[in-house]
């Protein structure tokens, strides 16, 4: 690739079209501060709203401004590649478009760079209306994911980073298809630091990962760095089969002691105890067969429907 850029910011987006406007002003602002080549990167996740209209009366006003939509909702790790492989940027700085990544850290980030690292990361301190239940599933997420993976991700870890193009291009290179960005950055080394920063509340609208969505996420990031579940799952295999030896020895002894009684509530309980830990462990296995299955079948990640 011949790069033709200094920066380039890239920012997967769904449905932010009370966003843009506001982050495209903050991002000017700080931008034309730096005297550098720059380029913005929307990447269009399938909007159902009027986001990439948006993006293309911005681009018609501004060179700098580049856009691409996907052919439908392939999910913000996907829009993240995508937008990294549309980058001509010596740097590039990825963010969200919900304002929730201030514009003006990226003064801290490229400060940060200077210093000798190839990758600059962010740690969100605090996030202004973060409720109770989102703090608590975060916080549960990430011991989860020490505890069960080899990568070390530092709590409040986000996307929005600084990486240089030997990162990404050793980036793009990845071949899952089960993307978690945050652990492949962990994982692919290199000189790596991070910066602290509060998060204010979104500009407009409402947060894209729902429940299920981040139960997914939380999936996709355990299942693609740790074996340890299918471990789990043996581990379960070996307590059900003691705890049905123990069981056994004491139906023989009662048996021997006539003091047994017909009755069905033992035999539930141990068909219950059985059926769910052989449940449970084939539903592990089936999570790593199903991301086998993907990868197998060697899809694109992503179309283009539209480009500016």
């Amino acid at each position: 690739m011949t790069l033709t850029k200094e920066i380039s910011i890239v920012i997967p987006l769904f449905n932010e079209e009370g966003n843009l406007q506001k982050l495209y002003e903050e991002l000017k602002i700080v931008l034309l501060k730096l005297s550098k080549s720059c380029e913005i990167i929307f990447v269009d996740d399938g909007s159902t709203d009027s986001s990439f209209q948006i993006v293309k009366e911005m681009a018609s006003r501004d060179p700098q401004v580049r856009g691409i939509s996907l052919s439908r909702n392939f999910g913000h790790q996907i829009a993240l590649m995508a937008g990294l492989e549309l980058s001509e940027g010596e740097l590039v700085i990825t963010m969200d478009c919900d304002l929730q990544h201030p514009p003006a850290i990226i003064n801290d980030l490229l400060e940060e760079y200077s210093k000798g690292f190839d990758i600059v990361n962010t740690i969100r301190r605090d996030t202004v209306g973060a409720g109770f239940i989102k703090n608590i599933t975060s916080a549960m997420f990430y011991r989860l994911m020490r505890r069960l993976s080899d990568v070390k991700i530092v709590p409040g870890a986000a996307d929005f980073r600084l990486m240089n193009r030997m990162v990404v291009d050793a980036f793009i290179r990845l071949p899952e298809s089960d993307r978690f960005t945050r652990g492949l950055i962990s994982w692919m080394g290199f000189r790596q630091t991070a910066i602290f920063y509060n998060a204010p509340a979104r500009f407009s609208g409402t947060s894209k990962y729902t429940f299920r969505k981040m139960m997914r996420f939380a999936l996709d990031a355990i299942t693609s760095f740790s074996p340890k579940p299918l471990r789990i799952s043996f581990y379960l295999g070996v307590l059900a089969i003691i705890t049905g030896l123990i069981y056994s020895v004491y139906a023989i002894y009662q048996h021997f002691t006539k003091a047994t009684i017909p009755g069905w509530t033992s035999l539930l309980l141990v068909v219950l105890v059985l059926g769910g830990a052989q449940l449970l462990s084939i539903g592990i296995i089936g999570e790593y067969i199903a991301r086998i299955f993907v990868q197998a079948k060697s899809r694109p990640l992503y179309f283009v429907r539209e480009k500016v």
